[in-house]
């Protein structure tokens, strides 16, 4: 079948497509909160629906949400589950007002701290001073080194770093205030920043007449700072993943996989409504509400058929990473969509709408669905052909990497060729882009001198 045939099939079947279906569809594809925004525009067109999503009961009970024509959202629960629910809290307080707060406190009202309240202004989210002393001088007409006075001070407090105007000196700030810093370490950061980021550091060695173990100190050191100080005040707003799915391991050994209830979306309908205009003798009112009755009726079908369509996809795909749930080591085996889809007899597309933004939580963490598929490299060993996944291949780089000596770390292409004696051939390529998919830094940067 050539191009035109098959795209003129393509239109057919999208002609074919009723509303309904295309709404079937992209009901399978949405994650809860999609889904819930979904069906509140849907009570908002249906008088005779309501929304009500369920939470985890604060002590006796289930708390709702609820979502009506008429009442677009009252008795919000804030609690949440452990499982249920993963929060990123965000901070209360501003770093701006942090810092604000603390000039007022360790500084008397005079013209200085005017000026240093006005630089706290300049200051970004991640603790650094975004203006050059010579704008400040020009926006201020104060005097240069007032101006420097005010910034001295601002640097002064918490938390360490802020006010900085570059890394290295946000870098040197915190290594002032540390009483755990190595004797040397503000001195190189001050004097060799550069050959120091860039790991010259037998250059630094022969500078200052230490040996490259205690460069490698002082390197340690720095790695326990902080780049962006201010981050501890961040103002993202919470970020909340409500998993579809649950597994529980029984004792012996059984895994056991359950729809997640809270946060689900339950729709209701509004009868007594219904029937206060059942009665009205009008013909177009007749029309109206038997058309929102089948709406109803339909979304309340289709949401039963997309929680079981997720079940059955989530149990297919524990079976098939048995290993994961019960073994300590986590291991993925290859899975492709079109596995799950052959042995559950349904199309590609709907494993991969029915996964898409859908998450299962564990006794040991919440994981997205996209995270058990990863597709099959050939390998070869003594034993024959086999298949290996790309998890697999990271894990046993990951060992590889923590059994190295760190004086002498193992590069990308030596990591090929321990994967090709265990019959993995794979490109430097592909390993450099495994290990950093690992955030493991390259051989050169892992190399240690104690």
């Amino acid at each position: 079948m050539n191009f035109e045939q098959n795209y003129t099939q393509l239109q057919k079947q999208q002609l074919t497509m009723t509303p309904q279906l295309q709404q079937s569809i992209q009901m399978l594809q949405y994650n809860r909160k999609d889904l819930v925004d979904f069906l509140k525009q849907k009570s908002l067109e249906n008088p005779f629906i309501s929304i009500s999503v369920k939470s985890a009961p604060k002590t006796q009970g289930t708390s709702t949400e609820k979502y009506n024509s008429n009442q677009s959202r009252t008795n919000q629960s804030t609690s949440g589950s452990i499982w249920d629910t993963l929060a990123t809290t965000a901070s209360t307080t501003s770093l701006y007002s942090a810092v604000i707060e603390q000039i007022h406190l360790s500084f008397r009202d005079t013209a200085l701290r005017d000026l240093i309240i006005w630089l706290a202004q300049y200051i970004d989210h991640n603790g650094y001073l975004t203006l050059s002393m010579d704008d400040a001088i020009t926006l201020t007409q104060a005097e240069p080194l007032k101006l420097l006075d005010a910034l001295t001070l601002l640097q002064q407090l918490e938390p360490a770093g802020v006010g900085a105007r570059n890394l290295q000196e946000c870098l040197m700030l915190q290594t002032e205030r540390n009483g755990q810093a190595p004797n040397l370490a503000y001195l190189i950061l001050e004097e060799e920043f550069e050959a120091f980021a860039n790991r010259k550091w037998d250059h630094i060695a022969k500078r200052y007449a230490i040996s490259l173990s205690e460069v490698q100190e002082v390197s340690d050191f720095v790695k326990t700072l902080t780049p962006h100080p201010g981050a501890i005040f961040s103002n993202a707003p919470t970020q909340y993943v409500r998993p579809d799915l649950s597994v529980k391991i029984t004792d012996n050994q059984e895994i056991i996989v359950h729809s997640v209830k809270t946060g689900l979306p339950v729709i209701v309908f509004q009868k007594e409504y219904y029937e206060e205009l059942s009665v009205l003798q009008d013909k177009e009112v007749s029309t109206f509400i038997n058309e929102k009755q089948s709406e109803y009726e339909w979304l309340k079908k289709t949401l039963i058929q997309r929680e079981e369509t997720i079940l059955r996809i989530g149990i297919a795909i524990v079976n098939a990473q048995k290993e994961f749930f019960l073994s300590e080591d986590r291991p993925i085996q290859s899975l492709t969509l079109k596995t799950i889809a052959e042995e559950l007899d349904i199309h590609e597309s709907t494993v991969s709408r029915s996964i898409n933004g859908k998450y299962i939580t564990t006794e040991f963490g919440v994981f997205e669905l996209k995270k058990f598929f990863t597709n099959a490299l050939v390998t070869t060993s003594k034993e024959g052909n086999g298949s290996i996944s790309s998890d697999q291949i990271k894990k046993k780089i990951e060992l590889f990497i923590q059994d190295e000596d760190p004086r002498k770390p193992l590069s990308d292409q030596k990591l090929v060729d321990l994967l090709k004696k265990d019959g993995i051939e794979i490109s430097r390529r592909t390993v450099t882009k495994y290990r950093e998919a690992l955030f493991i830094s390259s051989s050169p940067k892992r190399k240690r001198f104690d």
